[in-house]
């Protein structure tokens, strides 16, 4: 058992300043303002550090050199712990579209190190179902109409892993696997999409509650069609992903989408890719080749494909840049992640009870330590 005492404690309601919190094994015990007294356990003085709930991060697809859509258990495992050393203990590992085999080999291969590292929460599914209009960076021939039959494929291959999938709902058969995502307990998210406002309702009143990355890749929001965009954020049921890179969706869209919503909807995701943490050059993504450059990840004509984002980046850029409370952006990155995935039980908010799933960041909200289930897995404690 130990404490982190002399903390700026980023809970749900409030930065307890200062603030401590215990941990026991793998859970947070308990949780308090000011001093902690009569501590039988070692404690550690965070001397002002925050502390943050470990992040939560509903869309990568790769990072340090490596990428997801792979059936190297390798290379998916170097995405992950880069992104673990940023502060994200829970992730979705997310493919982008490849033929529908590799897919599927992928799938199977993330499905084994599921079951391998609890911070690896499942797969997240972006493709092949889009519409090729708004496909960005992912591969025309590898797109596929709405199929029943490959999406059962893909599900047999995750073995019950498969937690999110992205598709076009206006597509004709897309209607049609909305339903069979929900009657199996996958989330269908809306993106990649030409829908109309009423299409897109329609989709979420079908069950669908999640619109990947909200304002991109996506009919644009008008006053007299709101889009996919407007529809999600009209609707209580539905969770908007944000990029927050100031590249993809400009400061006051951000502002808006949090006005709309409410940081309660809100799920700050990275749409990582294997350039993250690298310096400029050519990297791929799935079967396309994308270009970094001043972080920013595009094609070759200059499509955007992707980021160099890390989740504590993208908290950073919130509460510097964009001037969300960082009790607000620490919902928007871990709590609100973790409830649409079902595991708020156990992880995405700093109580007693909750794993000890935490990040521990500098004035500067650079990461100094990151703990998963207790154990620090980067950085150091004082």
């Amino acid at each position: 058992m130990f404490v982190l005492a002399n903390a700026r404690v980023v809970t749900p309601r409030r930065v307890l300043d200062p603030g401590w919190l215990t941990v026991a094994g793998a859970r947070i015990v308990a949780v308090g303002a000011g001093d902690p007294s009569n501590v039988d356990a070692v404690v550690h003085d965070l001397g002002g550090r925050h502390v943050l709930p470990g992040f939560v991060d509903l869309h990568m697809h790769g990072g340090g050199g490596a990428q997801i859509t792979t059936d190297d258990p390798d290379e998916i495992g170097t995405a992950i712990a880069f992104h673990r050393r940023h502060g994200t203990t829970s992730t979705l590992a997310s493919l982008v579209t490849d033929e529908l085999d590799r897919m599927a080999a992928a799938v199977r291969t993330i499905a084994g190190l599921v079951h391998e590292d609890p911070g690896l929460v499942g797969v997240h599914l972006e493709g092949p179902f889009l519409n090729p209009a708004k496909r960005g960076s992912h591969h025309r021939e590898h797109l596929l109409a709405p199929s029943r039959t490959a999406l059962r494929h893909l599900l047999d291959a995750g073995a019950g892993t498969i937690r999110v999938v992205t598709l076009a709902p206006e597509l004709p058969g897309g209607m049609d696997l909305v339903h069979e995502l929900v009657g199996a307990g996958v989330i269908a998210a809306v993106g990649h999409t030409e829908a109309t406002f009423d299409e897109a309702r329609a989709a979420f009143a079908a069950g669908a509650r999640l619109a990947t990355h909200l304002f991109n890749a996506m009919r644009q929001f008008h006053h007299r069609d709101p889009g996919p965009a407007g529809a999600a954020l009209a609707d209580d049921a539905v969770t908007c992903e944000l990029i927050n890179d100031g590249f993809h969706v400009h400061p006051a869209g951000i502002r808006i989408a949090l006005a709309a919503a409410g940081p309660e909807r809100i799920a700050f995701i990275t749409d990582a890719t294997p350039a993250a943490g690298m310096t400029d050059g050519e990297f791929r993504l799935g079967p396309v080749p994308v270009l970094a450059r001043d972080g920013r990840v595009t094609l070759a004509d200059g499509t955007i494909a992707g980021s160099t984002l890390t989740m504590d980046a993208t908290v950073r850029h919130a509460v510097r840049c964009v001037g969300i409370p960082i009790v607000d952006a620490a919902i928007a990155a871990a709590t609100t992640p973790a409830t649409v995935l079902g595991i708020a039980d156990r992880t995405g908010s700093i109580r007693p009870g909750k794993d000890a799933d935490l990040v521990i960041l500098s004035d500067r909200l650079r990461v100094d330590a990151v703990l998963a289930r207790g154990a620090v897995v980067h950085g150091t404690l004082p």
